[in-house]
């Protein structure tokens, strides 16, 4: 029962995972939740450990909680789930690309999902820098230091550099700042 579960749940996540990992956030946070598979704290750091993984967000998730509830086999079933919608959808889109790309209908439908998506990223990335700033035991200063401290490394990069931090920089900051703030 645990494997139809799992592949259900994540099934249903990368059929409406539109916008990558961030904009599945919330749906993958609905799917564990509702099953009980994780809480919103080990959801957090799970998200936290996925992102300096190597690997999409999605997948990584998947997988870890697929281990969790069903242990190999869980893994397995839950990533080829989470994966199979992306999988068809490339297969479908590289066969009709071709015939379809210059169609005005298909580019305005693309044109309107992007500040959909782009509404769904901030949403999920505000909705998860307040949840760790205020926990249910009060508020954190220390996440509320490391979030502004990234936010001040940003725009400093981007002011004196005159580019942007890459993701990976971002990681070993807040690595660095999580280190030294709670150590």
């Amino acid at each position: 029962m645990i494997y139809l579960e799992l592949f259900l749940g994540f099934l249903k996540v990368g059929c409406f995972a539109f916008g990558g990992a961030y904009g599945a956030i919330p749906l993958i946070r609905d799917v564990v939740m509702s099953y009980g598979w994780l809480d919103s704290e080990q959801l957090a750091y799970m998200i936290a450990v996925s992102e300096s993984t190597p690997g999409p967000i999605m997948v990584n998730l998947a997988t870890f909680v697929g281990s969790r509830q069903g242990g190999f086999w869980g893994a397995m079933t839950a990533t080829a789930a989470v994966v199979l919608p992306s999988f068809a959808v490339i297969l479908i889109v590289t066969a009709l690309l071709r015939h379809v790309i210059k169609n005005k209908y298909i580019q305005a439908v693309l044109k309107g999902v992007k500040p959909c998506i782009a509404g769904i990223i901030l949403a999920t990335g505000l909705y998860m820098a307040v949840s760790n700033i205020l926990t249910k035991d009060g508020t954190d200063i220390k996440a509320a230091v490391i979030s502004l401290g990234l936010l001040a490394v940003m725009a400093a990069c981007k002011r004196l550099l005159k580019k942007k931090l890459s993701p990976v920089g971002l990681i070993v900051a807040a690595a660095l700042m999580g280190m030294v703030i709670y150590a």
